[in-house]
Order: C-alpha cells, then structure tokens, then sequence
C-alpha cells in the first residue's frame, strides 16, 4: 500500500464567520453554497464534482462567538486533491480566517485497508515515536490533558499481551469491552490516534495537528499521517518500545525516522521534512551535534 493511495478528510478548525468561510471555500472549489443549519449550524458547498465542503460551528472555539466558530470540514479526498486543498487553506487565510489555541486539525484516513493487526501496528508505532511527534507539531499541554491525549500504556500494553488480528479484536481492547454500538461522543476518542473512529466512521483520526492556516504546515502533518498509515499496513509487526525523547538528538532521531522508517525522502518531502523538523532541537546530520574542528 502507497500512501498516495489512501483516501483521507480534514478538519480545520478556524476563527471566521461561517458565512465568509463558506465564500473562501466556494472561490476555490466552485459549487453552490446552502445554509442546512441544524446543531452546527452548517453551511455546505457543494463543489463542481459534486463533493460536499461543510462549515461548522464547534464550540470548542471558545474565545470567538459562536458566529465566528468555523470548522471547514472537508469531503473524502485523495493525494491528488491536496493542491486544490492547500488552495482552500489560503482563501481562508485571505478572508482573515484565523487560530488561536483554542483551534486544532484532526487528519481522518480511511480504515478501509487495515485489519486489527495493523491498526495494532499503527498504535505502536506512534506510540513509540509519540513523544517525537509531540514535540514536533507543539502540541500544548492543554490540548495534551484535554482533547489530544497520548495513547495509554495500558492500550498498548493489552496489544502486546492479546495480539489482536480482526477489528472486532482491537475494539475490546480500546473500549475494554466488545462495543457493538459506539457513539460519537465517547470518551476514549480525545487521543493523539483515536482508534474509536474505525468504528463509529470507518477512519482512524490523528488529532495531534495543531491550528494553521499555513498550507505548507498542514501538508506536512497531512503527509506525517498518512504515511504513519502506509507504514502500519504494510508492516508485518512492530515495535512499542518507547523512544526516550532527548533535545540533543531530537531532529537527527527524528529525521531518521521520517527518511528511513516513513520513506518521506527526496525532493518531493523536501519542504515536508523542513517544517516536521522546524521545531526539533539539535542537529538532523548528527546525532550528537556537529563536531568541532581541532585547532590547528
């Protein structure tokens, strides 16, 4: 399985009025715009190719009205559409969109290809390289304790003893019990991977992304996930064994696992590995710093 071949959705969360968000959308995608109101309040844009754009009212935008909580949801999107994507970030942007702490990015990839084995892969490969992939994407420590917590040692711990093959396997495992009827709001999804999603939508969600209105950020973290999905599909097995995070080799170790592990390499990933290593301490050549030269 290529990465490229996965289908995949974004949410962005933004500080907008809905009604000028769904106009930044449509300028880009075309369509029509409707007012379909409801809980959200939502507005859609129906785009040329008959894929329908939703823009939300999310009260956890707390420090806007609600008239200004817009979270743009996208269709099911493939690789291919991530330009016109990028195009809609912008227009966003340009319509004075904004984020503030408050606003995060959760990336859906279609759960169509996995079985329980690798989604069990996926968890413990994140879970291993989790506290890298915090630091890189800065995730704070409110979203931390709240909406994007770090995948529990005692998950991990019951894939390792169970070793889970089907789906139906793995949800006993995440919910503690066989949970034929999971609802949208259950607790367990507040996780950097929520794994509740297989169930209630059919695609594992990565929420650690936090608020952009940058395109090339919001590439990056889009391609950090879905390559994590390749990796976890084509994967025999897995290693949970903790990635002790340390600043003085935090963007080599990092950088390793992007270009080796994620085979996020060549000029493609160019500016994708800049921004993932933007925000890692040390240096992405040496593991333990550049050597000095001796004096002559």
């Amino acid at each position: 399985m290529n990465m490229k071949e996965l289908q995949f959705g974004l949410e962005v969360e933004t500080l907008c009025d809905r009604v000028k968000a769904a106009k930044a959308v449509q300028s880009v995608v075309g369509g029509n715009i409707e007012h379909e109101g409801g809980t959200y309040d939502c507005y859609s844009v129906t785009d040329l190719r008959g894929r329908k754009w939703k823009i939300v009212r999310d009260s956890s935008l707390s420090n806007v009205p609600a008239s200004r909580q817009a979270e743009v949801v996208s269709p099911i999107l493939h690789y291919e559409d991530i330009p016109q994507f990028q195009e809609v970030i912008r227009a966003l942007r340009n319509a004075k969109a904004r984020v503030d702490g408050t606003c995060g990015i959760h990336c859906h990839v279609s759960a169509e290809h996995f079985n329980g084995r690798q989604l069990a892969n996926l968890a413990k490969i994140f879970y291993k390289q989790e506290e890298l992939i915090i630091h890189a994407f800065g995730v704070s420590h409110h979203r931390l304790q709240n909406y994007t917590r770090p995948l529990s040692d005692d998950f991990i711990r019951e894939i390792e003893t169970k070793k889970p093959q089907t789906k139906d396997e793995l949800n006993t495992i995440w919910y503690g019990y066989h949970n034929t009827n999971p609802q949208h709001y259950d607790h367990s999804r507040y996780r950097t991977v929520n794994f509740h999603n297989v169930w209630y939508r059919g695609t594992v969600e990565f929420r650690f992304l936090e608020g952009s209105l940058h395109s090339g950020k919001i590439r990056a973290g889009l391609s950090l996930c879905l390559a994590l999905a390749a990796k976890a599909i084509n994967s025999k097995c897995a290693s949970s064994k903790k990635r002790a995070y340390d600043p003085a080799s935090a963007k080599y170790d990092f950088r390793v696992f992007l270009i080796s592990s994620l085979k996020l390499n060549g000029d493609e990933f160019k500016n994708v590995r800049k921004h993932l290593l933007a925000n890692m301490p040390g240096d992405s050549a040496w593991k333990h710093g550049r050597p000095q030269r001796a004096e002559a």
